[in-house]
C-alpha cells in the first residue's frame, strides 16, 4: 500500500485564493477578449466564491443545522 504524501500548508487558504485570484485577474487583463480569457474569469469567480464560503465557514456565528 502506498503511504500519502503530507505536508502542512504554511499560508492560509485565504491567503492562497487571494494570491491565485489576483494573478488569475492580471493575467486575464493582458487578454484579449476570448475563451482563454474567459476560463482565466470564471476560475478567479470560483476563487472569489471559495474566499466566501471559507469565511462563513469560519465566521463567530455559524451554527449547526438543527
Amino acid at each position: 500500500m502506498r503511504k500519502r504524501n503530507r505536508f502542512k500548508q504554511t499560508r492560509t487558504l485565504h491567503e492562497r485564493l487571494a494570491d491565485d485570484l489576483a494573478r488569475l485577474r492580471e493575467e486575464a487583463r493582458a487578454l484579449a477578449p476570448g475563451r482563454r480569457r474567459d476560463l482565466l474569469l470564471r476560475r478567479a469567480r470560483q476563487d472569489e466564491t471559495a474566499m466566501q464560503i471559507d469565511a462563513w465557514l469560519h465566521s463567530p456565528g455559524l451554527r449547526p443545522p438543527t
